[in-house]
């Protein structure tokens, strides 16, 4: 049987266009993790979050290797890591100072991973890699809404070429951009940038907007 693979499932939120589109996004569960920093520091806090999650998704994903499998358990392929990004005190990002990001960086996890599925993971996590901080992880539900999405190719410092193409996109169709504490500027990384030439790189931009 074939492993679900929510980037196939799911391809109106994984596979977008490389123009603009709109879409409802719906609940759904994430593993996440905040912070600041730049992403790009080798030993900064990013990629410390960026371990933490991957080390407890693959620790839920392969927990039938190690005992009773969840109730609703099914093998999938873990999902991409994502990212919501901001600086305070900007509507959007400014690309030049990396140093200033505020991030939540998560990973989305089938349905039926609850608290307890969650803790479990936490717990072995615990005991067989001490060296992860696995301290500050939880389990949301994250419900992202009506947005504009679209695919960026190439490098993370192109980005706003794209993102000038999405606010045409959301004028021209009478919406506003909602960017604001609660709703970030999204980013899902579909490439792997240790595997990927950088203009190859593949990154779904999102950002939640209103009806005018």
């Amino acid at each position: 049987m074939d492993k679900m693979d929510y980037k196939k499932t799911n391809k109106e939120l994984y596979q977008p266009k490389t123009e603009p589109g709109i879409i409802d996004v719906p609940a759904m569960t994430f593993i996440q993790l905040n912070g600041r920093g730049n992403p790009n520091d080798p030993e900064g806090e990013y990629q410390k979050a960026v371990e933490t999650l991957y080390t407890l998704s693959y620790t839920i994903k392969m927990s039938p290797k190690n005992g009773p499998a969840p109730n609703g358990y099914f093998e999938y392929v873990v999902p991409p890591l994502e990212g919501l990004w901001w600086q305070e005190g900007l509507r959007g990002v400014d690309l030049t100072s990396k140093d200033t990001f505020s991030w939540t960086a998560m990973i989305r996890q089938p349905d039926f991973v609850n608290e307890q599925v969650f803790a479990a993971a936490v717990e072995a996590v615990k005991r067989k890699k001490p060296q992860v901080d696995v301290s500050k992880a939880g389990l949301v539900t994250f419900t992202e809404g009506l947005c504009v999405q679209c695919m960026h190719i190439g490098s993370f410092d192109d980005e706003p070429a794209t993102v000038a193409k999405m606010n045409s996109y959301i004028a021209e169709h009478d919406l506003l951009c909602d960017l604001s504490e609660v709703r970030r500027h999204h980013e899902i990384y579909l490439s792997d940038p240790r595997k990927t030439e950088t203009a190859k790189l593949k990154t779904i931009l999102r950002h939640p907007v209103r009806q005018a």
